[in-house]
């Protein structure tokens, strides 16, 4: 379900996926949902939900189209806006063990920029967020559904939970359907399968090291449909000017470091990029921007955790405080304390991660 109208959609919508009973204990109405989106996950992650922010650009605009950019969104929508403060909390799953509150930040529904600039700098700061595509259908567009898409690999027939396992396992791609990014590896650590790592020492890192993958797009050999470029996500705003070609990147720690054109004739084509060498744990995954993305694959150096930046750290330990001015207002009474000590631990985490992470 979605989280749309029932008290804390104000502070960010949510996607709960799986959920075993559709309805907050203590009533059959909107009146008595949570108005803080962490209690809203707390109940979800209980049933063992899988769970991220719907429409997640909304609120969080990128005011210099940078990307990840470091200027510091507005948060006063309903898309990742708390999204900053929930992802350092984990709350008990239906074992009553620890389990992170969010599991994926929803893309291709909204403005890339928007998404990915949010998703890049958690992604920097360790978080383990996934990407999942989606179809606001028909509040955000009327077209159809399946503008936004998750290509899940299932190793057997298709079943909705495995496919619900495979988001929060990070075993898909996101895609607007054409473009694709099949069975990206680094080295041998596949995308999704054993938490996504590849581990290596020290001297192993600075070693050349290869990532690989099946690649496909398609655009007709000359533009037809001069409304392609108004969609958030289309692979019409990828054509490289004059060609039928789009580029795809090898992203690092939310940078490009390589990149290949290749011909969008719909050819499933073998590509890889060698050489890529690590001094720090960091996160790897390809773009064909903006149409498609991976989920990342996660290198450990050392056993040591993911800080890739500290203007990452400090860009989200600013954006916990932007949310609070703008979503204050919207926590009831009653659950104004537990707010108070959501925000303040995550401004806790994110100055750790400011303090362990190198400038960059």
């Amino acid at each position: 379900m979605e989280v749309s109208g029932f008290g804390s959609h104000r502070a960010g919508h949510l996607v709960l996926l799986r959920l075993k009973d559709m309805m907050y204990p203590g009533g059959d109405s909107d009146k008595h949902w949570p108005t803080l989106g962490l209690n809203t996950l707390k109940w979800a992650k209980a049933q063992g939900a899988i769970c991220g922010p719907a429409h997640s650009g909304n609120g969080i605009r990128n005011k210099d189209g940078k990307i990840p950019s470091y200027l510091v969104p507005d948060y006063n929508g309903i898309g990742a806006n708390e999204f900053i403060v929930d992802i350092t909390h984990q709350v008990p799953g239906p074992d009553g063990k620890l389990v992170p509150s969010t599991d994926f930040i929803s893309t291709v529904d909204t403005e890339p920029a928007n998404e990915l600039s949010m998703w890049y700098h958690v992604l920097n700061c360790g978080f383990r967020i996934r990407a999942s595509g989606e179809t606001d259908f028909p509040c955000i567009t009327g077209q159809r559904v399946g503008l936004g898409r998750s290509y899940v690999k299932l190793d057997g027939r298709l079943d909705y939970g495995a496919w619900c396992e495979g988001v929060q396992q990070g075993r898909n791609y996101v895609s607007e359907g054409h473009s694709h990014l099949i069975d990206m590896k680094l080295d041998d650590a596949a995308m999704g399968v054993n938490g996504s790592e590849l581990r290596l020492t020290g001297a192993q890192a600075g070693q050349g090291h290869r990532v690989t993958a099946k690649v496909a797009a398609y655009l007709p050999e000359q533009p037809s449909d001069p409304r392609a470029q108004q969609i958030p996500w289309n692979v019409e705003r990828a054509r490289i000017a004059g060609t039928r070609d789009v580029k795809l990147e090898l992203i690092v720690n939310g940078n490009p470091v390589a990149e290949k054109q290749i011909t969008a004739d719909g050819a499933l084509q073998d590509i890889s990029f060698d050489g890529l060498k690590f001094d720090r744990s960091s996160w790897v995954a390809m773009r064909i921007y903006p149409s498609s993305h991976t989920n990342p694959i996660f290198v450990i150096v050392d056993d040591k955790p993911i800080r890739a930046s500290k203007r990452s750290a400090e860009w989200c330990l600013k954006g916990v405080d932007q949310c609070w001015s703008q979503k204050e207002r919207f926590y009831a009474p009653a659950e104004m304390a537990d707010a108070k000590t959501a925000y303040q631990h995550a401004r806790e985490v994110y100055r750790a991660i400011v303090n362990e992470s190198p400038m960059d």
